[in-house]
């Protein structure tokens, strides 16, 4: 009888699938993904969840215009009400408040897409820099990295911001002038934006045009890190710049 159990426990156990192993090799194959590729996904999942919010937030906003629009009508026509002495001051007032409010509802919300924009382009600068940098492997120093929007080089060393005299005699023994920096260490647009700025220094110079090519040329030749900016970039960028340093990171 024994022998008879044991005989059918052996049958039922090699006729049973192997759905664990097969899962636990998708396991594997899925958790050798790169951080990297993985930090980047989640990068543009976010971007993608952000576009969402936005679109809602605009729809909101269109609610609110409306409701600010009637509210205008309204105290347009208490203004005539009170004038001719047909409405009470108190009632007047009110429609004022209701204008103010609506008024507010409608700025808020504006504030709350122009963040959503600045979230965005972040969030996409990163993503598209984390890709180029992918492509040359883990981060190494002296690395160059293009973009639509900016240049970066990760330097040959370490930078402080007491060594921009070199930056300002190279600058000024080419081109007869001084180097036109925009701000020399923390700035309050970077206290603004919540920017650790304090060991670098941004140039008002376009980096495709002769003097900024020639300050960026002389940056690497120097191992000097620095990230050009080609255009205004919401929440990092004012306008196109060179800033020599390290990129300042949120605080």
């Amino acid at each position: 009888m024994k022998l008879l159990w044991l005989m059918v426990l052996i049958a039922m156990l090699a006729a049973a699938p192997v759905y664990p192993q097969k899962k636990s090799q998708k396991q594997k194959r899925g958790a050798a993904a790169p951080p990297q590729t993985e930090l980047a996904r989640l990068r543009e999942q976010y971007v993608s969840t952000t576009k969402e919010y936005k679109a809602s937030l605009e729809k909101l906003l269109a609610l609110y215009e409306e409701s600010l629009k009637k509210a205008e009508d309204r105290q347009e026509k208490s203004e005539k009400l009170f004038a001719d002495g047909l409405m009470s001051r108190r009632d007047f007032e009110e429609s004022q408040r209701l204008v103010a409010d609506e008024k507010l509802k409608v700025s808020t919300v504006q504030q709350q897409i122009a963040g959503a924009d600045t979230q965005i382009a972040e969030a996409l600068i990163e993503v598209e820099t984390e890709k180029q940098v992918a492509k040359l492997g883990p981060g190494r120093r002296g690395a160059f990295i293009t973009t639509g929007s900016l240049i970066r080089y990760t330097g040959a060393g370490h930078w402080l911001l007491n060594q921009a005299a070199i930056v300002q005699n190279y600058f000024q023994q080419t081109f007869k002038r001084p180097l036109p920096i925009a701000v020399f260490g923390q700035g309050a647009i970077h206290n603004q934006w919540r920017l650790d700025h304090r060991n670098a220094m941004d140039i008002s110079l376009r980096p495709d045009e002769p003097e900024g090519q020639a300050l960026i040329n002389f940056l690497r030749q120097n191992g000097i890190p620095f990230s050009a900016f080609r255009t205004a970039i919401p929440g990092v960028a004012t306008g196109p710049h060179i800033h020599i340093g390290m990129p300042s990171h949120r605080y």
